[in-house]
């Protein structure tokens, strides 16, 4: 699933309206405004040496004009006071969604029935540890992504792309799929059968159950007369040796530094089945709460 940032690549639209009114912040404060000083105290100067003369002549002086020449040499041009205004807003809202949370909304139905098209979800950015944004880098260690956490991560085959899966293996995991069911480290995992679930995109009822992956319970879907996997879909991706495909089943060891993904529309979902392993260097973060649904706003809450 190709997540919909906000306002896409906000970020980097960010970090450079944060240089551009930042630099023009710092030189206001520290050349322009001390210009504005000297210019305010030569007029000043100025204007009482003329009233000190016109005083001493008898001629009664205005001396609200004094003021009133200060307040215009002090003025700031339209375009430093903007950049000066905006520039602590901009750089607190680059700070949350770099370091704390970014907003997404998924366009797509490979997470259904967890997450539906349209639903607006926050991220935690710093779940998985402190990266610096535009190269996302990590800089600070934090806790490692856990099976069953909803991650959002840089997809592998294009880093400019960010997608949402759930996490099945971590590094050194066993991951067999096999009659649409998982087994994580030689043990099965649970399912759990519930009522058919009707896709509101699409007029369908897929077979609904309840997947208990590291005890994490969550709703899964399956659809009937599709195959545990498409063989032909699969791609050549980075470390595929770890895998063993076969017709109606496929096996992976997870490579140290990487994770399995797969979506929670099992049968719906291109993941790591197709294209192989997420690098921890793509991580992005944790998705932890729909903030908002237009459609149906019900769905506010937190992501199991």
């Amino acid at each position: 699933m190709n997540l919909q940032p906000i306002l896409g690549n906000f970020a980097l639209i960010l970090f450079v309206l944060m240089i551009i009114t930042g630099i023009i912040w710092c030189l206001d404060v520290f050349v322009f405004a001390k210009q504005r000083r000297r210019a305010a105290d030569a007029a000043l100067a100025e204007y009482d040496a003329r009233t000190n003369k016109l005083l001493a002549e008898g001629i009664k002086v205005d001396s609200n004009k004094r003021a009133a020449i200060e307040t215009a040499n002090l003025r700031q041009p339209t375009w430093i006071e903007y950049s000066g205004s905006f520039f602590p807003v901009i750089a607190l809202v680059f700070v949350l969604r770099s370091f704390l949370w970014e907003p997404f909304k998924i366009p797509s139905s490979s997470m259904v029935p967890t997450l539906l098209v349209g639903d607006f979800i926050l991220v935690n950015k710093y779940a998985y540890g402190i990266r610096l944004p535009i190269i996302n880098k990590k800089i600070i260690e934090n806790a490692d992504p856990q099976r069953g956490d909803v991650m959002v991560f840089k997809y592998p085959k294009d880093m400019s792309q960010d997608y949402i899966k759930r996490v099945i293996g971590v590094p050194g995991d066993t991951i067999t799929y096999e009659n649409k069911r998982l087994t994580v480290n030689g043990k099965a995992v649970s399912y759990t059968p519930m009522d058919d679930y009707l896709d509101d995109q699409h007029p369908v009822y897929h077979k609904q159950f309840t997947e208990n992956l590291a005890n994490v319970p969550h709703r899964i879907l399956n659809t009937d007369g599709k195959r545990v996997f498409d063989l032909g879909s699969v791609e050549d991706f980075p470390l595929r040796k770890a895998c063993d495909y076969s017709y109606d089943k496929f096996t992976c060891i997870v490579p140290p530094g990487n994770y399995f993904m797969m979506g929670d529309n099992r049968d719906n979902s291109a993941d790591s089945r197709y294209w192989g392993f997420v690098p921890d260097k793509n991580i992005v973060g944790k998705a932890i709460v729909v903030w908002m649904n237009f459609g149906n706003p019900k769905r506010i809450g937190g992501i199991q």
